[in-house]
């Protein structure tokens, strides 16, 4: 399978970004051209894309679907796996969120937990408990915008995000109405 100029730059530049959203660069890129590829792929035809081995797109496969970011299809007549994208890119975007969420946010939260139920020592442990209890405040509350967030619709998510730069023209013109906010010149 020969990819387009523009594809390879994107599935490239995807792996790239993929080491940063928790994934390795072939998982990323793998990702990337089942996202753009308009037929279900097979590893095979991810290999020879990509000129990766087989065992690497086995084990990225794997991943991907530790992630439920991909499906499996079944064609008539061809016993190999054939997979696609799981879902519109919103949904897939969700899926990253929630699986980030339960891979990192949700262990941090449970530790500062279990650490702010024990009682400080000294002075210098009740420092970094009240230290930690503002990091669990925070991330509390970012998991509880995060909750909301992921029970809204593709529609209601988008006007959501029209909406934030305008939010943010709003609160800066009521601290100019109110004299709050100005920043000396």
């Amino acid at each position: 399978m020969k990819l387009s100029s523009q594809t390879q730059a994107f599935v490239l530049h995807f792996g790239e970004m993929g080491s940063r959203w928790g994934f390795n660069r072939t998982v990323g890129q793998m990702f990337a051209l089942m996202t753009v590829h308009s037929e279900p792929l097979n590893a095979d035809q991810l290999a020879q894309a990509l000129k990766i081995s087989r065992g690497n797109v086995s084990m990225g496969l794997k991943e991907l679907q530790a992630w439920r970011l991909v499906e499996l299809h079944h064609q008539p007549g061809d016993r190999k796996d054939y997979f696609t994208a799981a879902g519109t890119i919103w949904d897939l975007a969700r899926t990253v969120f929630e699986e980030r969420r339960k891979r990192e946010l949700d262990p941090t939260l449970t530790l500062l937990r279990q650490l702010l139920l024990n009682d400080p020592q000294d002075e210098e442990e009740a420092r970094a408990q009240e230290r930690m209890q503002e990091v669990y405040s925070l991330l509390e509350m970012l998991d509880q915008f995060a909750n909301t967030l992921s029970k809204l619709d593709e529609k209601d998510l988008l006007k959501l995000m029209k909406l934030g730069s305008g939010l943010s023209k709003l609160l800066e013109l009521k601290g100019k109405v109110t004299g709050g906010g100005s920043k000396s010149k």
